[in-house]
């Protein structure tokens, strides 16, 4: 873990991907046809404490559907990309609105659409079911899977190692 937490210092913005990593990568349709998804409650703890303490949190996902949106507003995510299967276009975006360089962010993904990004940034992590493409071009695999508390792992780690956590104990 030496390792990650030294990339970890200079995180100022968490950057997800939605299916397999906010959910567990199933979907269903409720009787108004209507796509539902799954979301961890232990995942939502972790990312209000995240902008609590001043991080920028952000979503880029190829699914463009009314349930993100809703629980993305819930949780206070400040920039949200939807129906972008192709994500790099949207992280540089990202970068140009923020402000921030590649270095100051983290970002999870699972699957081929998300190994550029994960390439890109300044600390990369995935779940252990994850495409093993993805594994193989991440710094960290989390213990806890899609959708049942990996993101909150991920959190807790940027609350402990991250930027603002130096800051606070300053």
């Amino acid at each position: 873990m030496r390792k990650e937490a030294e990339s970890l210092r200079n995180i100022k913005m968490l950057v997800l991907d939605v299916d397999g990593i906010l959910t567990d990568c199933r979907i269903w349709m409720d009787s108004n046809g209507d796509w539902k998804r799954l979301y961890s409650i232990r995942d939502g703890v972790g990312i209000k404490r995240l902008i609590e303490s001043g991080y920028t949190l952000a979503v880029i996902t190829g699914s463009d559907a009314p349930d993100i949106r809703a629980r993305m507003k819930v949780l206070g995510i400040h920039h949200l990309f939807e129906g972008k299967l192709d994500k790099l276009p949207s992280f540089h975006s990202l970068l140009e609105r923020t402000g921030f360089v590649s270095p100051e962010v983290a970002y999870m993904g699972d699957d081929y659409f998300d190994i550029p990004i994960l390439k890109e940034v300044g600390f990369s992590a995935t779940v252990p079911e994850a495409m093993e493409e993805v594994c193989e071009n991440v710094q960290y695999i989390t213990r806890r899977t899609g959708g049942n508390g990996a993101v909150r792992e991920v959190c807790d780690l940027i609350y402990l190692y991250g930027h603002f956590a130096k800051e606070k104990t300053a």
